[in-house]
């Protein structure tokens, strides 16, 4: 075997191990085809710790030992209310940058106060209630679940789901299929979309 033939043989062998490896890597980074954002209130890190005997073995503790947790971390910011809270964990950003900077605050033009995702010009689907009056125009970053559908072409389908509006509302981002919440003066949960007229009629009570 001549040295061309040697070199082009070497840098064959090269390449294709260099495309194995790829294919390893790619393997063993498979998107996760579901990813869940649980937030809650008033939990401190060092409760999955005080109560870990009070956890079952699909939960916490399987989170703990499957999972990455981050214990080195702290709150830079005040007033740590929950929508502030839930901004901040799904944007990555501060109450300065994604502007919510409180449950409330008022206008410092006319006085009048603004609910954090208080939005006077949408309606919910399936719901003439006042709390259907609610999107995530306030929320001025973009969060992690908005990226998720912008990587994927919007095919990714990304729902919120909590009793409080601004909870479901403000994690689920921009963007979503849709959120849930309860309607407090009607007693009922209602499928809440905030995005297009294209999605009239689907919402239901349940």
């Amino acid at each position: 075997m001549n040295g061309m033939t040697k070199s082009v043989a070497t840098a064959f062998l090269g390449a294709f191990a260099a495309l194995q490896g790829l294919s390893a890597v790619a393997q063993s980074n498979e998107k996760p085809k579901l990813i869940v954002g649980i937030v809650v209130d008033q939990m401190r890190w060092d409760y999955l710790y005080r109560y870990y005997d009070r956890y079952e073995a699909g939960g916490f503790k399987r989170m703990l030992g499957d999972g990455f947790s981050c214990e080195n971390t702290f709150i830079s910011h005040l007033p740590s209310f929950t929508a502030v809270g839930h901004s901040t964990i799904y944007t990555g950003s501060v109450p300065a940058i994604h502007g919510i900077t409180g449950n409330d605050w008022p206008d410092q033009l006319t006085g009048r106060k603004w609910y954090c995702t208080e939005d006077t010009t949408v309606q919910a689907v399936g719901s003439s209630s006042a709390a259907g009056k609610m999107s995530p125009r306030n929320l001025l970053a973009s969060t992690i679940t908005d990226e998720l559908k912008l990587s994927t072409n919007f095919r990714s389908k990304v729902v919120g789901v909590s009793l409080k509006d601004r909870a479901s509302i403000l994690p689920a981002g921009h963007t979503p299929n849709g959120a849930f919440w309860l309607d407090d003066s009607q007693r009922q949960l209602y499928y809440q979309h905030l995005v297009h007229e294209r999605t009239a009629g689907v919402g239901k009570a349940f």
